[in-house]
């Protein structure tokens, strides 16, 4: 309850400011000239004065409002270093204990970190207090207690930036003197040339300070492959140079060996994922004869601006000598021994279009085509007639490479390509348009051409007249070849009978024999979705669905279990919480994910620390402690503008704030006695200045 006087002017101000002047001066006049009756005047004047002020007594009625007190606890991935959060949770409930028992005061919990809106790159614990106290005035705040690592990633640059937040006590959860080891991707290319190399610059700092001098051992891993161990300086920028094989995202890991006290392995650890993109799609394409098909191809390899072409059609067979010379018959020599000895292997692609051995080739240069492939190059060969008889190219070096025999025997009805049941896990033909199912056929236009081959090895992804194999996918070595048994594809591209998907068929073909990653058979694949969740996909010709194992940043391992989506196909998802490289096996096969950032600023330094947050401390009056060292304080409530802090003791601010629930309001001048004393006073001033 308060009281205090409040004045209703009977008149406006206006009015009453003049009169009073006036009034003030006659009354002094008089006073001074010391006339009969002026301070019976005076005294006239002041009791009219007070009637027209018309003075009151007020009295309020008050309700106390509670104090908020604001505990913010980091949950942020450092936190997971050690038993900080143990500690952190152990210190959350003695305060609570302890603040429960003050009178007038609200306390929040609030927790910052992933899970609760905020990423997994940082710490924002700022970020969490601001939303916290979106609907409590200034002038109810009794202090922020932060409970964390100090490694915070919000703190206001300027102290007072964040307005009155009152004293803001930091409870540390570390110990003081950490020792930590970092790795870091100092510059790393967003693509690279496939064939050619990439460098990457690494760094491993020895923290506190820089550890310059001395050498560590260096762990790489190029898409999830063999080790490559190397010695690098401590201290210092390193650039490391490695070739990027393939089209398609190339994840290089990094990891770094331990040091001695070391805080965490969590940031011994990074990853960078480059994409490799070709600059052209070098293609030869050598035609054993002029056919309907042969522009066929032409038109669909010259038709892409990123395949480089080299065309060849053999015009006129050795066998065919009618004495005209060679000079008048060809524009361009045949550069037998150039492609085929000493530029083969920059070729990306070979395709053979109907060939037969007839002499053009020798066989050593076929010899070279088989080893090229073995040592990781790809071949395709689409079949002709001549494939089936006694000079088909299988019966050259070539045939211990290609995966169908010829049977001898040739087909020539009509018929529709079927994709196989194989074929419908296949990367390369699932889902082709048209393609239908087991119990849809596909809508394809006919071929009226097929060789017959006995399939020796190799993946049968589409059949033709009476099952028998059309497509063949095979591994040799470290290369890959695929046959096709027809010569009649060029159909598909005329429109014949509503043609079918012939471009893009061939286009998932040269992907498959070029190891493009979207198009592996059998693959594991995990992905980052945001901060919070990773995808995983895995592509098997056999059932795909079942448990993979994901071993997160911080050693932790998890199973997830993966579910068929379509045939070959089975997808699963986990979420996260916290940044770095996630590795997911399924017993063969491993993938990579990199959660967060390149250099996320929650792995640069995961030491305890009191420097970014000492700063707002001192300016609001608040207090550092270390738990581990001095434990929870004890808790004081002091009025504004007194100390907040002492030895063993932190304060929270008791700001007496209230609401006004209701106001008695007393006249202090009834009008009666206004008019008594008014009359009173000049009656007795009239009768003073008669005598």
């Amino acid at each position: 309850m308060s009281f205090d006087i409040a004045l209703a002017p009977m008149l406006p101000w206006s009015v009453l400011a003049p009169l009073f002047a006036v009034a003030a001066v006659l009354a002094a006049y008089a006073v001074a000239r010391r006339a009969r009756g002026g301070v019976w005047r005076l005294l006239v004047m002041g009791a009219l004065t007070l009637t027209l002020l018309n003075p009151s007594l007020v009295r309020e009625q008050r309700e106390p409002i509670d104090d908020v007190a604001v505990i913010v606890v980091d949950r942020s991935p450092s936190q997971t270093t050690g038993d900080r959060l143990a500690v952190a949770d152990d210190a959350v409930d003695t305060l609570g204990t302890v603040l429960a028992d003050q009178n007038g005061l609200s306390v929040r919990v609030v927790e910052a970190g992933p899970g609760n809106g905020q990423g997994i790159d940082d710490t924002r614990l700022f970020e969490a207090l601001n939303r916290s106290l979106s609907d409590v005035p200034r002038r109810r705040l009794a202090g922020v207690i932060m409970v964390t690592d100090g490694q915070v990633h919000d703190a206001p640059g300027e102290p007072h930036a964040n307005g009155d937040i009152g004293p803001v006590h930091v409870l540390l959860t570390g110990e003081r003197q950490e020792r930590d080891r970092l790795l870091t991707i100092e510059e790393a290319p967003a693509f690279g040339l496939v064939g050619r190399s990439a460098t990457l610059t690494v760094r491993v700092s020895d923290l506190p300070g820089d550890g310059g001098g001395g050498l560590v051992e260096l762990t790489v891993r190029q898409d999830g492959g063999a080790e490559q161990r190397m010695q690098v300086p401590v201290g210092v920028d390193t650039q490391l140079t490695f070739p990027i094989e393939h089209g398609g995202a190339t994840v290089f890991e990094f990891e770094v060996e331990a040091a001695d006290e070391e805080l965490t392995l969590a940031n011994n650890r990074a990853a960078v994922a480059v994409s490799g993109v070709r600059d052209r799609l070098r293609v030869l394409l050598v035609s054993g004869e002029p056919h309907a098909g042969e522009r066929t191809w032409r038109n669909l390899l010259k038709a892409d601006p990123s395949v480089d072409l080299v065309h060849f059609t053999i015009l006129r067979p050795p066998e065919n000598d009618d004495g005209t010379p060679i000079g008048e018959l060809s524009l361009i020599a045949f550069p037998i021994r150039e492609l085929f000895d000493l530029r083969l292997y920059e070729f990306d692609l070979i395709i053979f279009d109907r060939y037969r051995r007839r002499g053009v080739l020798h066989s050593t240069y076929l010899d070279n085509i088989a080893r090229y492939v073995l040592e990781g190059g790809a071949f395709l060969e689409a079949s002709g007639p001549d494939f089936a008889d006694m000079f088909s190219l299988y019966r050259t070096p070539l045939g211990g490479i290609l995966p169908g025999e010829p049977t001898g025997q040739i087909i020539e009805e009509g018929y529709r390509a079927r994709v196989t049941d194989l074929g419908h896990r296949h990367p390369v033909t699932a889902a082709l348009d048209g393609a239908g199912d087991g119990d849809t056929p596909a809508s394809w236009g006919r071929w009226f051409r097929q060789i017959d081959v006995r399939a020796t090895g190799g993946s049968v992804l589409m059949d033709g007249v009476d099952g028998r194999p059309l497509l063949i996918l095979d591994r040799v070595g470290e290369g890959r070849v695929a046959q096709l048994m027809t010569d009649h594809v060029w159909l598909w591209s005329r429109g014949f009978e509503g043609g079918g998907p012939q471009a893009e068929l061939l286009r998932r073909l040269a992907h498959w024999l070029m190891r493009e990653p979207e198009l592996e058979e059998n693959d594991l694949r995990a992905e980052a979705v945001g901060d919070t969740r990773i995808s995983i996909e895995r592509r098997s010709l056999e059932d795909a669905a079942g448990p993979v194992d994901v071993t997160t940043p911080s050693g932790q391992t998890e199973t997830v279990m993966l579910e068929s989506i379509e045939p070959g196909r089975a997808a699963g998802a986990m979420d996260v919480n916290e940044p770095g490289i996630f590795r997911i096996d399924d017993g063969e096969r491993t993938a990579l994910a990199v959660v967060g950032t390149l250099n996320p600023p929650e792995l640069s330094d995961m030491r305890t620390s009191e420097t970014v947050l000492a700063p707002v401390v001192e300016a609001t009056g608040g207090d550092i402690v270390w738990l581990g060292e001095d434990g929870v304080p004890s808790i004081r409530r002091v009025r504004p503008g007194r100390d907040a802090a002492g030895s063993g003791w932190i304060g929270l601010r008791a700001n007496g704030d209230y609401v006004v629930t209701g106001l008695d309001d007393t006249p202090l001048l009834p009008a009666g006695l206004a008019m008594m004393l008014a009359l009173g006073t000049l009656m007795t001033a009239w009768r003073r200045e008669g005598r």
